[in-house]
């Protein structure tokens, strides 16, 4: 279970939900409304006021690295801190095995990352956000690079990954990609948040 109460970011009113294992919490707004901040601050990126707790544990009492291997961010354009792909996966094989899934071919691994496409480095981006099994993926519009086809096997393990049992909350402009995700909904305008169930 992941609790937010009261969690103050720059720009918006403060914030409270509780997401249970399993749960698809979409957040839609206009540009710069604050959703990718608020994905921030709940991976603990930013500085914020406000209480988080993963199950029992508590965001404050958790050094920032721990918190953020169970509770991880995936940013719209992921940074990538080596030359080569395969040089940021510990384990190759499961690495390739997720990839498949999401349509990338294993000889990719052996390429540097400047020669992936846009859509082929977001993909990436995120099997390596799921190497070390977090409980909680915060996923800022992972299909907004994709063609279709790449979009629908985002989606599908997007779909894989809640039916697994972890919390997810999905960042998406797209009003059938929300409605195909969510089991919650949160829009975001003007400051204010909202809440939907579907």
């Amino acid at each position: 279970m992941l609790k937010v109460e009261k969690l103050k970011v720059r720009g918006l009113a403060p914030v409270s939900f509780t997401l249970h294992r399993g749960d698809v919490l979409v957040v839609r707004g206009p540009s710069g409304a604050g959703k990718s901040l608020l994905l921030r601050a709940i991976a603990d990126l930013d500085e914020t006021e406000g209480e988080i707790s993963l199950d029992k544990g508590s965001r404050s009492r958790m050094a920032p690295q721990n918190w953020r291997k169970k509770v991880r961010y995936l940013a719209a354009q992921s940074g990538w801190w080596l030359e080569d792909v395969a040089a940021h996966f510990a384990d190759l094989n499961a690495a390739k095995r997720q990839a498949a899934e999401l349509g990338l071919a294993a000889k990719l691994f052996d390429s540097p990352v400047a020669h992936l496409s846009s859509g082929e480095r977001q993909r990436m981006a995120f099997v390596r956000a799921l190497e070390d099994r977090p409980d909680v993926l915060l996923l800022d519009e992972p299909t907004s690079a994709l063609d279709e086809q790449a979009a629908a096997l985002m989606e599908r393990k997007i779909q894989a990954l809640q039916k697994e049992g972890l919390i997810l909350v999905v960042v998406t402009h797209s009003n059938a990609e929300a409605k195909r995700l969510a089991t919650r909904t949160l829009t975001i305008s003007n400051g204010k948040t909202e809440f939907a169930a579907l």
